[in-house]
């Protein structure tokens, strides 16, 4: 039986996000939190297999636990996807059966693929034979004018036959046809009664939640409800201290909390190897606006960043001269 250190870590889970969960941002988040586990953005099997931007796979060996995300629909490409990620060695590999995107739909993968159960297990079946960790599934609820409450558990059933035993569902439906991308993560409206009754009805599953979730107190009250794990989104970027340095003590019953102040030190090195290896401040930087979101001097840390990082020859100094601003400084909200 093969052990999997993201079953245990998926209690709490950062969604996979593209643009934004790239190594440097779960390079920062591991620093607030060493329990909860990280998702890759969305990598597609063609860029992999087809395109070989196997950079896309990089990642540090601290981001650990830390799961790739997958998208594609084709079984032999997803295998094939599998076996270049498994010399990474990532805790996990997931499927996308979520995203609602033009692009993905017109790559018949992502959300598009509720509509095809019998696909998802053929494709999970062919990654699992290929893989060293564990495949699991992020779907949606249903897309366009299926009704969760039939598609669900049937769409769970049979790609659970294939050998998926844990699914993370976002409880939303996914509209194809008439909302964009953005619309599909706020419009629809969320339904976590149905994903609570998922976990009733496949009690052997693993069942992780997501979906318009934007605090610890709601994943404790979800935990609480008998789903095995919680994954936040959005939140979790735009203000990380607020979700991610009490993680480990209220999630996982560790003791003390991470410091943003120390953390933005830890990070220090590591963009100092960055930019040795010719990579630019702001690639880093424009992960740790939110940092201090709420807190004194967010605004001013926000805009020394912002205005400096970008500049050519930025470096961690630029860092240090933000971080002098948040003592003292304004208590002001909102996102980065």
């Amino acid at each position: 039986m093969k052990q999997y250190q993201s079953l245990e870590a998926a209690r709490l889970s950062v969604a996979p996000m593209m643009d934004w969960t790239d190594r440097h941002c779960r390079y920062l988040h591991r620093l607030l939190t060493k329990r909860t586990l990280l998702y890759t953005e969305m990598v597609t099997a063609p860029a992999l297999v087809r395109g070989q931007a196997l950079h896309l796979l990089r990642f540090d060996a601290a981001e650990h636990p830390v799961a790739l995300q997958l998208g594609g629909s084709d079984p032999v490409e997803l295998a094939q996807a599998c076996v270049l990620a498994n010399d990474h060695g990532y805790d996990e590999i997931n499927l996308n059966v979520g995203c609602p995107s033009d692009r993905v739909q017109s790559g018949c993968f992502g959300a598009i693929l509720m509509e095809n159960a019998p696909l998802v297990a053929e494709c999970v079946a062919a990654m699992q034979a290929a893989s060293t960790c564990e495949i699991t599934v992020k779907c949606r609820i249903g897309v366009d004018d299926q009704d969760p409450s039939q598609v669900l558990p049937d769409f769970i059933s049979k790609v659970a036959q294939a050998g998926v035993t844990r699914f993370q569902i976002h409880a939303r439906k996914a509209w194809l046809k008439g909302l964009s991308p953005k619309e599909n993560r706020d419009i629809p409206p969320l339904d976590y009664d149905l994903v609570v009754a998922m976990k009733a009805q496949f009690p052997e599953l693993h069942i992780s939640i997501n979906g318009g979730i934007t605090s610890l107190d709601q994943a404790e009250e979800l935990l609480a409800r008998g789903l095995d794990g919680v994954m936040i989104g959005r939140t979790a970027y735009h203000s990380p201290a607020d979700v991610l340095c009490a993680a480990d003590a209220r999630i996982y019953g560790e003791t003390g909390e991470s410091d943003p102040v120390e953390a933005v030190h830890q990070m220090i090195p590591y963009i100092e190897r960055h930019i040795a290896e010719g990579g630019r401040l702001n690639q880093i930087t424009r992960h740790m606006l939110g940092l201090f979101t709420g807190r004194p001097g967010a605004r001013a840390w926000r805009r020394v960043l912002s205005d400096g990082a970008p500049r050519e020859g930025a470096g961690p100094e630029l860092l240090l001269e933000a971080l002098d601003r948040v003592t003292g400084g304004d208590i002001e909200g909102g996102n980065p």
